[in-house]
């Protein structure tokens, strides 16, 4: 007979185990490769390289000012606590001192988030994203939708999402990037 207690013969055995730090911290372990969770769900991310190219520009674009703005760039973790959200951005412009900690940041702590659409995430990106780091805080969304050949740009967040839209533009539309970074991003290359 075994020594060790049966985890069933007590269902409050677990009862301390807080199941949103539980599912976050399985995502971040999962072997081999990296996922997000949106709205519950858990999501591989595994980008294709024409979608990595759209990401590619934009940072090339944006590194001389990210670099002057004491920043970096890059697709980082970004926790949304309180939810069973857990995103992985195609790019997000964060303060270089906030990501030295190896710790997931949180969506107002980003200058830019930037998500590039597929084929089966493009809903995500369009809705449930743009709502949710509205709702976090995040100043600047820029959706890059590949479907749709368009680019929008979200600012003035709030509970009730953004207040300020600047889109959907076509490609090859010059989209202005407000203040920290105040410059035009070419979207002729997307």
């Amino acid at each position: 007979m075994s020594a060790q207690p049966d985890p069933y013969a007590n269902p409050g055995h677990y009862s301390d185990v807080d199941p949103e730090k539980a599912l976050k911290y399985a995502v971040q372990h999962i072997k081999g490769d990296r996922a997000q969770i949106i709205e519950g769900v858990i999501e591989p991310v595994s980008p294709s390289w024409d979608h990595e190219n759209v990401g590619d520009s934009i940072r090339a674009q944006i590194a001389p000012r990210v670099r002057d703005l004491g920043c970096i760039s890059g697709s980082g973790n970004l926790d949304l606590p309180g939810s069973a959200n857990w995103y992985v951005p195609d790019l997000a412009v964060v303060p270089r001192d906030l990501a030295k900690g190896g710790e997931a940041l949180l969506p107002n702590q980003t200058l830019l988030v930037v998500e590039v659409t597929s084929d089966s995430n493009a809903e995500t990106d369009r809705v449930a994203k743009r709502k949710r780091y509205a709702e976090y805080g995040a100043p600047l969304y820029l959706l890059v939708d590949r479907q749709e050949r368009s680019c929008t740009l979200f600012a003035e967040p709030g509970q009730l999402g953004y207040t300020h839209v600047e889109g959907p533009h076509p490609f090859g539309t010059p989209i202005t990037l407000p203040e920290p970074f105040g410059l035009v991003l070419d979207t002729s290359e997307l």
